[in-house]
């Protein structure tokens, strides 16, 4: 079980993704993004050594509100390489220094997100301890997911992010989240898993969207 630890951050995730953001193919604003944290869900490492968060974040800053699916891990130390994937670093008040990861690149991540897909792992609050986020959504049709031993190679192109696995299928995390109204939200046919939930909207709406797909090749 993962514990949240309500304590400074420096600098925060939203400055993170403030400069890390524009660096990414699939990013469709200006140069300066205007970040406010929107929403999100958490998984727990059974092994209590890294923190796992999907983050939606939306900017503000251009004539149309964009959300942004950030999957992020926390680790104490620096993970052998994927510094491709390293976003940068922060300061925690309780926990000290820690890596901040796109979580694609993190196997980690990616074991638990397969899990969640199967219905092994649960999602959890984003900001509340022990406390499961009944809102997530997720389906699987196929073969068991058992990436043992997987180093995971994402690719990011204007549409997102591509994560090949080893049974041939492949995850497609989708990046600028076209929120809908349905509830759940339209899952496309040809998939044979899916993750998806909501997040609090302008003027008390809620909107929602799929966060990850999985897709046989």
């Amino acid at each position: 079980m993962a514990v949240i630890h309500h304590t400074t951050l420096k600098p925060t995730k939203t400055e993170l993704l403030t400069d890390w953001l524009p660096t990414r193919p699939w990013y469709r604003g200006g140069p300066a993004p205007v970040l406010e944290k929107s929403g999100g869900f958490r998984l727990d490492d059974p092994d209590g050594e890294v923190g796992i968060e999907f983050i939606v974040v939306t900017d503000t800053g251009g004539p149309e509100r964009t959300a942004y699916l950030a999957p992020l891990t926390y680790r104490g130390a620096p993970l052998e390489g994927a510094e491709r994937g390293l976003v940068g670093t922060m300061e925690h008040g309780v926990l000290g220094t820690r890596w901040i990861y796109d979580g694609c690149h993190d196997p980690v991540l990616v074991t638990e997100l397969l899990s969640l897909i199967e219905g092994r792992a649960r999602a959890m609050a984003q900001s509340v301890s022990d406390t499961p986020d009944h809102e997530v959504t997720r389906s699987h049709r196929g073969a068991p997911l058992a990436p043992a031993g997987f180093t995971p190679e994402p690719a990011d192109d204007e549409d997102g992010t591509l994560l090949p696995l080893p049974d041939g299928t492949v995850l497609q995390v989708h990046r600028v989240l076209g929120p809908v109204a349905e509830n759940p939200p339209l899952v496309p046919q040809d998939a044979v898993g899916h993750v998806a939930t909501g997040w609090p909207g302008p003027d008390d709406s809620r909107l929602r969207a799929v966060f990850v797909t999985l897709r046989s090749a």
